[in-house]
């Protein structure tokens, strides 16, 4: 039986990762998208990458399929996606998924949500963890 773990290692080895500190960089580039897959209860606790697109990693192949009902049109954008999760591992499952999907820029925050902190990227906290509008 494989682990969660094993999974992970297995997607990082296919994919493009970029540490937290290379991804502030990104977040101001007008062809990126920045992508949150925690949980709103994360967003809401601890704050996100403002500007960011919350998609529920639970959701991400529906919102990503253009014949899904539930398809997002900012996944069908041509912008370079980049995903952050808390630690980087539902992140890299995440890429790796949308990558198998057919999506071609695609990365990861490999050091998750946590490194962007630790980097000092800017970090939104609202009550309801959605952007102001």
């Amino acid at each position: 039986m494989k682990k969660a773990l094993d999974l992970v290692a297995e997607a990082n080895a296919e994919i493009e990762s970029i540490p937290a500190a290379e991804a502030l960089a990104l977040a101001e580039d007008a062809d990126v998208t920045i992508v949150d897959l925690r949980d709103i209860r994360e967003r809401m606790r601890e704050g996100f990458v403002p500007g960011s697109v919350h998609a529920p990693r639970g959701m991400l192949e529906f919102w990503v399929d253009p014949e899904s009902p539930y398809h997002r049109d900012v996944f069908a954008s041509g912008k370079r996606l980049v995903f952050y999760c808390q630690s980087g591992w539902r992140s890299a499952l995440a890429t790796k998924a949308v990558q198998d999907m057919g999506l071609e820029r695609v990365a990861h925050v490999s050091d998750g949500f946590k490194g962007w902190v630790d980097a000092g990227g800017p970090v939104l906290k609202t009550d309801d963890g959605r952007e102001p509008k």
